[in-house]
């Protein structure tokens, strides 16, 4: 059976930092893409960065240069620093992991990161 599990989310003011993980079990990430999303409150769930088991990170535009997508493989886990962060930064984060952006097969049921101004 595979699972994702997020933590790391919470409450920072604005400017701060959070770092997330993605802890995962029944499936290794090293030989899978990996994604972060986020859902904002009415809003539809967005791409933030990929890590590919081969090939080149990607960000969206928005978090460039804040966010840093990586992957330890001995823990068999993927993190997203997250830097600088702003109100508009407030969300629900969520992992996937096999496949590709947007038919990842595998889901965590995400962490919520709320940045106050």
């Amino acid at each position: 059976q595979v699972q994702l599990v997020e933590s790391g989310g919470g409450l920072v003011q604005a400017g701060g930092s959070l770092r997330l993980s993605c802890a995962a079990s029944g499936i290794n990430l090293s030989f899978n893409n990996v994604g972060w999303y986020r859902q904002a409150p009415g809003k539809q769930r967005d791409l933030v960065a990929t890590i590919p088991a081969v090939g080149r990170i990607t960000y969206a535009d928005s978090v460039k240069g804040r966010f840093t997508i990586s992957r330890d493989n001995a823990k068999n886990t993927v993190y997203l620093q997250m830097n600088s962060l702003q109100p508009d930064d407030t969300a629900v984060y969520y992992c996937a992991a096999n496949g590709a952006h947007p038919y990842y097969r595998y889901w965590g049921r995400g962490t919520q990161v709320t940045v106050s101004s």
